[in-house]
């Protein structure tokens, strides 16, 4: 008796692979061995980037809070110090924004802790 495959369920699987993986280098995209490993690779450093993203960020936003306060004599470490002893609740997001986009009111929060 002939080996029974489900040819239909398997082609389905490839094909949906194969969607995945459009846009890919070379053999990365119509391999199925290949194109399978380098997705599966790159869930993995979706997984983990979406933490490193956060990380980058709040990098990203102390470093405009910092060039931000020097203007005023201050640095970054003195600053969020002043905040937390004025119980002053406005998160770093916010803060760099404002650094950003709104001088004036991020003058007004320095002038608030000094």
């Amino acid at each position: 008796m002939p080996r029974s495959v489900n040819k239909v369920a398997a082609r389905r699987k490839r094909k949906k692979l194969f969607k995945f993986t459009k846009g890919y280098f070379g053999a990365r995209k119509n391999v199925y061995t290949v194109a399978k490993n380098t997705w599966e690779k790159g869930l993995t450093y979706a997984y983990r980037d979406r933490r490193n993203k956060k990380r980058a960020f709040r990098k990203l936003w102390i470093q405009r809070i910092n060039a931000a306060v020097r203007q005023y004599d201050m640095n970054y470490s003195q600053f969020i110090g002043k905040l937390n002893d004025k119980d002053v609740r406005i998160n770093r997001k916010v803060l760099a924004d404002l650094a950003m986009n709104n001088p004036e009111a991020f003058k007004a929060v320095v002038d608030s802790v000094t």
